[in-house]
């Protein structure tokens, strides 16, 4: 009987997982405004939400699933390897062992977040995208920083709108 709770919490982690991985990847590849040499998105608030409800390890999956699948479906096959470092990473920034969603410690995780967003896709764009490692091209690929902060505060915004609706009706308690 224990073995048979253990098998249906298993598959529900798995479930919501697979759930959310296709959130992100909607949300990241529909909602997005395309920007230099890519588009910003508030995808990564449903990552940031998902990090919060999901233990890290599916947390993980999903995150790196849902954006990789977003860059790749897009047409931005390119970034699909930073991606999936990225938003994993990202995932790990988030903590799903509180009572709530919306808490001081996942408000305080967008920061290592937005650093980064701005830090590893900038070095990903000057180095993999130029085919070497310039300077000058990392330098120029850091001139995307402020469509990475938009991206990061229109993420937080979905982020915390949707938690907080989420901690009204006790989610935590159902996952």
């Amino acid at each position: 009987m224990t073995s048979n709770i253990k098998s249906q919490g298993k598959l529900r982690l798995i479930t919501l997982t697979g759930l959310l991985a296709a959130i992100i990847y909607i949300v990241t590849a529909f909602v997005h405004i395309p920007t230099g040499l890519g588009y910003t998105h508030p995808g990564d608030g449903i990552i940031y939400l998902a990090a919060s409800i999901l233990p890290a390890p599916y947390a993980v999956a999903a995150s790196a699933i849902g954006g990789a699948l977003a860059d790749g479906l897009s047409g931005f096959v390119i970034w699909m390897p930073a991606t999936i470092v990225i938003k994993a990473v990202t995932a790990l920034f988030f903590s799903a062992k509180t009572d709530k969603i919306i808490c001081a410690r996942n408000i305080l995780a967008v920061i290592p977040s937005l650093i980064l967003c701005v830090a590893g896709y900038s070095l990903y764009e000057g180095i993999v995208m130029a085919q070497n490692i310039s300077f000058a091209a990392i330098a120029a690929a850091f001139g995307q920083t402020p469509f990475y902060c938009l991206q990061v505060a229109l993420s937080t915004a979905v982020y915390i709108l949707l938690g907080a609706a989420l901690d009204k009706i006790n989610i935590r308690r159902m996952v």
